[in-house]
C-alpha cells in the first residue's frame, strides 16, 4: 500500500449503513465531505453548533492542505532521486496572496468544494476572507515572484523559492482624516495552516565580529571569520501547487531564532530583560518586512535581513546538494539561484566566502562556480533604488565579506584597466566602491559582476538599463544582457478572480487558455457576435455590482456600479503620478462648477497603494485625494457625476475584486521610469481598456492589443530625456495654459484643505519648480485623452469590443510564457514528471 495515499475503509457521511473504501486523500465529493467535517472535529474541536467561520475556515484549509502535501513530498522525493537541476528563486518579497481559494483552483477543488459548502448552507465567500492576507511584499516585486512561483509549478520546473517569514508584513493601511496611518499587519496572530515548520533542518547565520589571518595545511594564508553573533534561521515550507499537474514545490521561508534563547543565570540573578536579550535581538531580524531606513540602525538591519535570508538559503542549497554528491564542482548544473533585484545581491560575496573558507576552494574555482550559478533581475531605473550599502555598517555587520567585496573589485578592475586602458571615467563607474566622502558597496555592480546573465523586465527597460543604468556593464558583456518581460498567472488573475468572464471563455474556446493563454486569441472569433459582446458586458457590469456591494460591507464606502470605473491601484509614488489622475480630477470638477448643467459621462475615480512610511510626499499625495474626495462627493453641484475613492489597505484579495471590475485602467507613469507593471496586464486580460503612457510593458500591452485599442498619451521616454537637457521649466505650462492654472490655483488657495493654503504647498512648489516627473509637460495631452475615453464609452458596444480585444490578445503576458523563457535562455532546466502511485487492492503499488 502506498504510504503517500493509503486506503481505509469510511463510513458514508449521508447513509452510515453504507460502507465505502475510498483514499483518504480522494477528490470525491464524498471523502472531500468527511475530511471537511473530521477536521472541523478533530483539529478544531468543535462541532458544527459551536463552528465560526474562523473553525470552518481550518478546516477546509486543512482539508486542501493533506492533498497538496502527499503530492509535495513526492514531488521533492523525485527530484532528490532524479538529481535535477533546480530553480532557486532569491526574492526578499513574496506577495503570495490568500491560498485557499488559489489551492482549490490549481488542485481542481474548488467547484466541488463550493458545492459542498453550499449543500451545508455557508458561504465560500465567507470562509476566504477569514485567511489572512499576508503582506510578505510591498507590491509588484513581490507579487511577481508569487506567479513566477505558481507557473514553474504550473510548467512542471523543479524550483524552491526563498525568503524571509515575516512575523508582520507589510503595515495595514488604515485613514485618517485623510492621512495614511499604519498600523502592523499581525498575520500570524492565528494558525497558519500552510506552513510547515522544519527545525531540524536550521542553519547557523554568523554576524558582526571581525576576520583573522591563519595558514592552512599547505601554508596559504587564508581568512577566518570570528563572529561575535550566532543566530538560527528556522525554515518553514509553504507548498505551491501548480494548475492541474501533481509537482508542488517549496516555498521555504526562514525565521530567526537565538542559538540560546534564555538565558538562565541572568534570570536567576534578578536580570529579566537580559535573560532574553539574545532571543528578542535575534527574532527582529524576521519581525518586519522593510523596517524604515530612515535611521542608521533601521539600515543595519535591512542588511541583517539580507544577509540572513540569502546566507540560510544558500548553506541550504549547498546541504541538499551534498547529499548526492563529494563536492561543490558541479553545483551549477544542479543549482540556478535568481536574484531578483538587489536585496539578495550580498549573495555573491557569501557563495564565494563558503566556498573558500567552507569549502576550500581556489578564488579561481570559487569564482566560476559562483557566476555559473547566479543570475540578476533589475526591477528599477531609479539610481535612488539601486541599493548601495555605507562600507562602515556593511563592514561592521559582514567583517569578511567585505574583505571578499574588496579582493573582487581589485581583480576586477585590473582587469578593465587592462581591456580598456586610460578610461579612468569607466572604471570610476563600474567600481564595486562608490568613492565619496562615505564609501558606499553598489549592490547592483555587484550583482552584475557576480552572474552569468541580468535581465530587465519589459523590453524598453532592459534597452535603457543597457543605455543608461547599468550601460558601462553592458559595455564588457553585452551577452550578460537579457529581457524578459513580466508576466502574470492567469489562474489567480482571471480563472480565480473572474469566474463568470473564465465560464464564458471556457465555454467558447475550451479550457486551453488556462495553461496556454495564447489561445485567448481564439475569443477574436467572437468579437462580431451580438450575443457574445452582450454577456461579456453583463459579465463587466456584474463585476462592478460585486466590488461596489464588497466596498459597502467591508469598506464602508458606496460607489455607483453605473458608472465608468476609472481605476489607479499600485504603490503611491511620485513617478508613477497618482497626482496626475487628480489634476484631471479637479479639471473636471473644475468644468461642472463652471457648467452644472452639462454632459458629463458618470466616473468614479478609483485609487488604492500604500505609501513607504518615510516617503512623505507619496503620504501628502494620499492627503491630497481624500482632500479632493471629501469636497467632490459632497458638492451638489456634482449630483452624483464624479465621485472620488480612496480604498484604504489595497493587498492581493482586493486587488483580485477591483481588476474584474474596471472599464479604465490608469498606468500613466513617467516614460522612463516604470520598469514593467504588472497590473496593467491584470487590468487588461479582465477586458479593462488602457490610459497610459509609452513606459514599461505599456508598450508591449499597447503592439499586442493594437493602438486602436489603447489610449495613449504623453512624452516618450527619449522626449522626456531631451526636454529636460534643453532645460524644463514647468511654470511655462501653468502660465500658458489657463485650464491648468486653474487646477493648480484650486489647490494652492486651500479650497480643499479647509483654507489651509500651506497643506499642499510642497505639491505644488514641486510641480512649478522642479515636476521631476513631468506632469505639467502631460498634462494638458492627459486631458485631451480623458476626454477621448469619455467620448469612447459613450459607444458601449464599441468599449465593449475594444474590451475584448484587449483580453484576447494578452497572451503574451502570462507569467508561464516568461517562466519558460527564464527556463530555456537562463536557468537551463527541464520540467520534471511526478508520478504519483495509486492504490492497487492486490497489494502492489502503481
Amino acid at each position: 500500500m502506498s504510504t503517500l495515499s493509503p486506503k481505509v475503509k469510511n463510513t458514508n457521511v449521508n447513509n452510515p449503513n453504507i460502507q465505502i473504501e475510498d483514499d483518504r486523500t480522494g477528490m470525491s465529493k464524498e471523502t472531500l465531505k468527511r475530511a471537511f467535517l473530521d477536521h472541523l472535529f478533530y483539529i478544531q474541536g468543535v462541532d458544527r453548533s459551536k463552528a465560526s467561520l474562523r473553525d470552518y475556515y481550518v478546516a477546509l484549509s486543512y482539508t486542501v492542505r493533506d492533498r497538496l502535501l502527499h503530492r509535495f513530498l513526492k514531488t521533492i522525493e523525485t527530484y532528490k532521486k532524479e538529481e535535477v537541476k533546480i530553480v532557486s528563486y532569491f526574492s526578499a518579497e513574496f506577495l503570495m496572496g490568500r491560498q485557499l481559494g488559489n489551492n482549490m483552483v490549481n488542485l481542481g477543488l474548488y467547484n466541488t468544494m463550493k458545492e459542498i459548502i453550499e449543500e451545508m448552507d455557508l458561504d465560500m465567500d465567507d470562509i476566504i476572507e477569514q485567511e489572512p492576507d499576508p503582506g510578505l511584499g510591498n507590491g509588484g516585486l513581490g507579487r511577481l515572484a508569487a506567479c513566477f512561483l505558481d507557473s514553474l509549478a504550473s510548467l512542471s520546473m523543479p524550483a524552491i523559492g526563498y525568503g524571509i517569514r515575516y512575523e508582520f508584513g507589510i503595515f495595514h493601511q488604515t485613514i485618517q482624516d485623510g492621512w495614511q496611518v499604519e498600523i502592523p499587519d499581525n498575520w500570524l496572530r492565528f494558525e497558519n495552516p500552510w506552513e510547515i515548520s522544519r527545525p531540524n533542518e536550521a542553519v547557523e547565520i554568523k554576524l558582526g565580529g571581525h576576520t583573522e589571518k591563519t595558514h592552512d595545511d599547505n601554508g596559504n594564508l587564508k581568512s577566518f571569520w570570528v563572529a561575535d553573533r550566532t543566530i538560527l534561521a528556522i525554515p518553514y515550507d509553504t507548498p505551491v501547487p501548480g494548475y492541474k499537474t501533481n509537482v508542488v514545490n517549496p516555498l521555504r521561508l526562514w525565521k530567526a531564532e537565538a542559538s540560546e534563547s534564555f538565558n538562565f543565570e541572568a534570570f536567576n540573578a534578578g536580570h529579566y530583560d537580559r535573560a532574553v536579550e539574545e532571543k528578542m535581538g535575534a527574532e527582529t531580524i524576521s519581525k518586519v518586512l522593510y523596517p524604515n531606513d530612515n535611521t542608521p540602525a533601521g539600515r543595519k538591519l535591512r542588511l541583517e535581513q539580507q544577509y540572513f535570508f540569502v546566507s540560510a538559503s544558500l548553506q541550504d542549497l549547498i546541504r541538499i546538494h551534498l547529499r548526492n554528491h563529494d563536492n561543490l564542482d558541479q553545483f551549477p548544473e544542479k543549482v540556478a539561484v535568481q536574484l531578483n533585484d538587489t536585496h539578495p545581491a550580498v549573495a555573491v560575496a557569501e557563495l564565494m566566502r563558503l566556498l573558500v573558507d567552507k569549502h576550500d576552494y581556489t578564488w579561481d574555482k570559487a569564482w566560476e562556480i559562483t557566476t555559473k550559478t547566479l543570475a540578476y533581475t533589475n526591477h528599477t531605473l531609479m539610481p535612488e533604488a539601486l541599493e548601495r550599502w555605507p562600507v562602515t555598517i556593511f563592514g561592521e555587520l559582514l567583517p569578511r565579506h567585505l574583505e571578499i567585496i574588496y579582493e573582487l573589485n581589485y581583480r576586477f578592475l585590473e582587469n578593465v584597466r587592462t581591456w580598456f586602458p586610460n578610461d579612468d571615467e569607466l572604471v570610476s563607474n563600474i567600481s564595486l566602491i562608490e568613492e565619496r566622502s562615505e564609501k558606499l558597496i553598489r549592490m547592483a555592480n555587484l550583482a552584475c559582476l557576480g552572474s552569468h546573465a541580468i535581465n530587465g523586465v519589459a523590453a524598453l527597460h532592459t534597452e535603457l538599463l543597457k543605455q543608461d543604468t547599468l550601460k558601462y556593464f553592458a559595455r564588457l558583456w553585452p551577452e550578460k544582457f537579457y529581457n524578459k518581460t513580466n508576466g502574470v498567472t492567469p489562474r489567480r488573475w482571471i480563472l480565480l478572480s473572474n469566474p463568470r468572464l473564465s465560464s464564458l471563455i471556457t465555454e467558447k474556446i475550451g479550457d486551453g487558455w488556462l495553461k496556454n493563454l495564447d489561445e485567448m486569441r481564439k475569443l477574436e472569433e467572437f468579437v462580431d457576435d451580438a450575443e457574445f459582446r452582450k454577456q461579456w458586458h453583463e459579465i463587466k457590469q456584474a463585476n462592478k455590482r460585486d466590488l461596489a456591494a464588497y466596498l459597502l460591507k467591508y469598506r464602508n464606502i458606496e460607489i455607483d456600479p453605473n458608472t465608468m470605473f476609472d481605476i489607479q491601484v499600485k504603490r503611491i509614488h511620485e513617478y508613477k503620478r497618482q497626482h496626475l489622475m487628480v489634476l484631471e480630477i479637479i479639471n473636471l470638477y473644475n468644468r461642472m462648477k463652471h457648467d452644472p448643467n452639462g454632459d458629463y459621462v458618470p466616473r468614479t475615480f478609483l485609487f488604492g497603494g500604500k505609501a513607504a512610511p518615510g516617503y512623505f510626499m507619496a503620504k501628502l499625495i494620499i492627503k491630497l485625494v481624500n482632500a479632493v474626495a471629501d469636497v467632490v462627493n459632497n458638492d451638489p453641484d456634482v449630483r452624483g457625476r464624479l465621485k472620488v475613492v480612496f480604498m484604504p489597505n489595497f493587498n492581493v484579495s482586493l486587488g483580485q475584486r477591483v481588476y474584474p471590475a474596471a472599464d479604465l485602467s490608469e498606468q500613466i507613469s513617467t516614460a522612463g521610469k516604470e520598469a514593467s507593471g504588472t497590473g496593467n496586464m491584470k487590468f487588461a486580460m479582465n477586458g479593462a481598456l488602457t490610459i497610459g503612457t509609452l513606459d514599461g510593458a505599456n508598450i508591449e500591452i499597447r503592439e499586442e492589443a493594437g493602438a486602436e485599442n489603447f489610449f495613449l498619451f504623453g512624452l516618450t521616454a527619449q522626449e522626456v530625456y531631451d526636454r529636460k537637457a534643453q532645460g524644463y521649466s514647468p511654470s511655462d505650462y501653468y502660465h500658458n495654459n489657463g485650464n491648468l492654472k486653474g487646477v493648480i490655483d484650486r489647490i494652492s488657495s486651500g479650497y480643499f484643505s479647509h483654507g489651509n493654503c500651506e497643506l499642499f504647498q510642497p505639491i505644488v512648489d514641486q510641480l512649478m519648480n522642479d515636476d521631476p516627473y513631468m506632469l505639467m509637460a502631460d498634462y494638458q495631452a492627459y486631458v485631451d485623452c480623458q476626454d477621448a475615453v469619455s467620448q469612447a464609452y459613450l459607444d458601449q458596444d464599441n468599449w465593449t469590443r475594444m474590451a475584448i480585444l484587449n483580453a484576447a490578445r494578452m497572451g503574451k503576458f502570462s507569467s508561464d510564457r516568461t517562466i519558460a523563457e527564464y527556463c530555456e535562455q537562463i536557468w537551463n532546466v527541464e520540467p520534471v514528471e511526478i508520478k504519483i502511485e495509486e492504490y492497487n487492492p492486490n497489494g502492489a503499488n502503481n
